[in-house]
């Protein structure tokens, strides 16, 4: 098997994280792989010590025989049975040509349009599944691809490092500093929660604002912006609990991270997160923009330990039965081997 990945994306962010885990994986599982990607050094370098060749592409729309050229050389050398495009700026630069071994991989509700040269596409849940058939693709060559959780064993961050009491009780979020992920909604509730500290590791627009929100709340005491990091594992190893309050989420690869790492979970409704958890068994699920509910959910997870082993173990079963990385390899190998059927035989 063959496989050629194509994603534009940005330096970080969660789709970015999963398509790099996803050909780190299959590189381990022994795939023979290519990719074009744009400039991301760190996702490059990383790709690159798997033994994986990776082409540098701009991904200009308005200036597109660049990058349509370095995907057609890339064609060229590797003769892929897959050409699999992560999400909807990769999938506009597919090229005609070899539409039935092309696949468009969704994470977010994303138009069919911009897949048109694939004639396989796959969301990163069901729902988003659903969403692309009720736009007119072939219900037999729509698939459900998800996330896994990357987590690695590694010891915990010091909590000193942070300027953070090793007693005190420590609240994680991963996520861009974006209006999408919530984090002013964890601000306010954490204001409300005397001696609890916020992590927060990520960077995005709004981190100036968010910043200053911080301040107004009288909580620089409290809350410590670690920036975009690489070493989750670290992280969710150090934290009492992982706050995940997204007001928009397609699936939300934190979820299953906080399950891996062994962590009590309280997550807000949104549609990823809601199809995934169930409420009170492995996660504690909490209304979107509703301070007074995820203020009372991290309460709960932070002062009655015997709800948080709870949620941990049962987190920990749904995680071993469908987002641990071998799964993943599963799922994937499967499609592909589906797609590669179903297209005509490479030249």
């Amino acid at each position: 098997m063959r496989v050629l990945h194509v994603m534009a994306g940005a330096d970080a962010g969660g789709a970015e994280t999963m398509m790099l885990d996803g050909v780190l994986a299959l590189a381990d599982a022994g795939v023979e792989q290519r990719v074009v990607t744009r400039g991301a050094p760190d996702r490059i370098a990383a790709i690159r010590a798997a033994g994986v060749p990776v082409d540098e592409a701009s991904f200009d729309k308005l200036w597109r025989f660049p990058t349509q050229g370095k995907i057609n050389s890339a064609i060229k050398a590797l003769d892929p049975d897959v050409i699999h495009y992560w999400m909807g700026r990769a999938g506009m630069f597919a090229p005609a040509a070899h539409r039935e071994k092309s696949l468009g991989w969704y994470g977010g509700y994303y138009k069919l349009s911009r897949f048109r040269n694939c004639a396989w596409q796959a969301g990163v849940t069901k729902d988003i599944a659903r969403h692309i058939i009720e736009q007119g693709a072939p219900a037999d060559r729509v698939s459900t691809l998800h996330t896994f959780a990357a987590i690695e064993d590694a010891p915990p961050v010091l909590r000193a490092d942070f300027d953070t009491p090793a007693d005190a009780p420590v609240v994680l979020a991963l996520a861009r500093l974006h209006w999408k992920k919530g984090i002013d909604t964890l601000l306010d509730a954490v204001a409300q929660l005397p001696g609890v500290y916020a992590w927060i590791a990520g960077s995005g627009p709004l981190e100036a604002e968010l910043k200053q929100r911080c301040e107004s709340l009288g909580l620089n005491d409290r809350v410590r912006w670690l920036g975009w990091r690489n070493d989750r594992a670290a992280l969710l190893g150090a934290c009492d609990a992982v706050a995940f309050p997204s007001r928009y989420e397609p699936f939300g690869t934190v979820t299953v991270e906080a399950w891996a790492a062994g962590k009590p979970l309280v997550v807000a409704d949104a549609a990823g997160p809601a199809a995934t958890v169930t409420n009170e068994v492995n996660a504690l699920l909490v209304p979107k923009d509703n301070v007074d509910a995820l203020r009372d959910a991290l309460k709960r997870v932070l002062e009655d330990a015997e709800l948080a082993r709870n949620l941990v173990a049962n987190g920990k079963r749904a995680y071993e039965a469908g987002f641990t990385k071998q799964a993943f390899v599963r799922a994937a190998m499967a499609l592909y081997e589906k797609l590669r059927g179903g297209a005509p035989e490479s030249h």
